[in-house]
């Protein structure tokens, strides 16, 4: 069977993590640069609250199988999804992954003190796009379309709700996932001290 884009389904999460951590290295694996035992950290701030508390904004590529190797999620109302990030998702990963005291010491440290500041997500520059959205797919599915169906499907879910526009943020140094965004029309959002970061945004219609 050839893959398909179908809305996720709980029994995903484990993969939502998975690919979440190979494709966090500007598209490519970061695995070796956590602990094992923390693995799941970067999923559990860019992936899974996402599909936890907004599940009707998640779409996965399914291989065929049943296993999906791709996804996109995110959110209709950033100042929304903060809060609840806040008040019902980060007190149940907090104990595992307590806020690091003073200047993080590592990569860990780092994506922790992401982890227990999710108001960073609030942006002025951005409050014209109130959506935002996260993608990745595994490499052996990427370059065939699928990435464009995947956003295809979660611009149409917003649009279905009445949301008008969408950002995202992306790493500065990944020129390949920018020419993606620009042939999906999304253009360049002037944003202050945005540091390596790079906003994009467009209409979900």
């Amino acid at each position: 069977m050839s893959p398909t884009i179908r809305p996720y389904r709980p029994a995903d999460l484990p993969a939502l993590y998975a690919i979440c951590l190979r494709t966090a290295a500007a598209g490519g694996d970061a695995s070796a640069d956590y602990p094992e035992q923390d693995h799941d950290l970067l999923g559990a701030i860019f992936a899974a609250p996402y599909a936890v508390l907004e599940p009707e904004a998640a779409f996965v590529l399914d291989d065929g199988h049943g296993q999906a190797v791709g996804y996109v999620l995110g959110t209709g109302d950033t100042a929304g999804f903060v809060k609840r990030f806040r008040d019902e998702w980060l007190p149940t990963v907090a104990g595992r992954w307590p806020a690091p005291d003073g200047e993080p010491a590592d990569a860990t440290g780092v994506m922790a003190s992401l982890l227990h500041t999710p108001e960073r997500m609030v942006v002025p520059a951005l409050a014209g796009y109130p959506a935002h959205l996260h993608i990745d797919l595994l490499p052996g599915f990427q370059g065939a379309g699928h990435g464009r169906a995947l956003i295809t499907a979660f611009l149409a879910a917003l649009a279905a709700r009445g949301v008008p526009a969408v950002h995202l943020g992306m790493l500065s140094a990944n020129v390949a996932a920018r020419a993606f965004y620009d042939r999906l029309g999304f253009h360049e959002i002037a944003v202050p001290d945005a540091g390596v970061l790079t906003y994009l945004g467009r209409a979900t219609s």
